[in-house]
């Protein structure tokens, strides 16, 4: 079961990077809009602003491209199970970055029920690239468990 929910999650950032990295749209202007998004309608957490706006939106470019390809990279780490721990950490760094990017989209003040209920869709993935992590799920029917112990 393991194996076939993490091939599972592959298969959903498999659909999401090839649809980035084919559109030029996303790279050229869906991201940078729906940053510019986040941050006038107040969703960012504050110390993030500074990132998004002096960092991110100044390469908004490179930014799409690096989003596109981790979610591609990702995606065939966890279909073939080679390298999950690796590919689950950036899985946990990418959904926390996007859930603290659109942190208020609840409104705020909100109740706190209202801030995770935005982010349904983050929490759940965020929790399988733990449990992909901590139970090694690349070794089970994955490339993993033909590395060497040093590997994995």
């Amino acid at each position: 079961m393991l194996a076939l929910v993490r091939i599972a999650v592959g298969w959903i950032f498999f659909f999401f990077g090839q649809f980035k990295i084919a559109s030029p749209k996303f790279v050229h202007e869906g991201f940078a809009n729906s940053v510019r998004g986040w941050i006038s309608q107040g969703q960012p957490v504050h110390w993030l602003l500074p990132v998004l706006n002096h960092y991110v939106l100044t390469h908004p470019l490179l930014w799409g491209r690096v989003i596109a390809w981790s979610e591609m990279l990702i995606a065939v780490s966890m279909i073939v199970g080679l390298w999950v721990r690796a590919a689950s950490l950036g899985g946990i760094l990418f959904m926390l970055t996007l859930m603290l990017s659109t942190w208020y989209a609840a409104g705020y003040p909100a109740a706190t029920w209202q801030f995770v209920a935005a982010h349904l869709a983050q929490i759940p993935l965020m929790l399988l690239f733990l449990l992909f992590f901590a139970l090694r799920a690349g070794e089970t029917l994955g490339l993993d468990g033909f590395l060497p112990s040093g590997k994995k």
